[in-house]
């Protein structure tokens, strides 16, 4: 499970990267290409919805980092909980198995004496 959750934060990582990029991009392309043209939605516009995203973005990166780290200490506790729990089984199948071979070793003597 941690494998996917640090998969994931690289995930985003990547994609806030990318989002830097296409800024970088945009504005270079509205400076060289586009002057100011009538009719068309303003560049500036455009960087600024662009912005708002990325700070959206990054308020969702920041909301899944807690849980993330609650994720991983969630596993934590469950691996050593199941360890315990299997630790339990065991020694009860060691029991269980000795007081099976008692009573049927006086099972045994019992016949015997019949």
């Amino acid at each position: 499970m941690e494998a996917e959750v640090d998969k994931l934060e690289l995930m985003f990582q990547k994609a806030d990267s990318d989002l830097d990029y296409i800024q970088y991009r945009l504005e270079y392309e509205i400076k060289t290409n586009h002057p100011d043209s009538a009719g068309e939605k303003n560049p500036g516009e455009i960087l600024k919805e662009l912005s708002a995203i990325k700070s959206r973005y990054q308020a969702l990166c920041a909301r899944f980092k807690p849980l993330s780290v609650e994720q991983k200490e969630n596993k934590s506790r469950i691996c050593a909980t199941l360890s315990k729990t299997m630790t339990i089984v065991q020694e009860l199948q060691k029991q269980t198995d000795l007081e099976m071979y008692v009573a049927l070793a006086g099972l045994e003597l019992a016949d015997s004496t019949d």
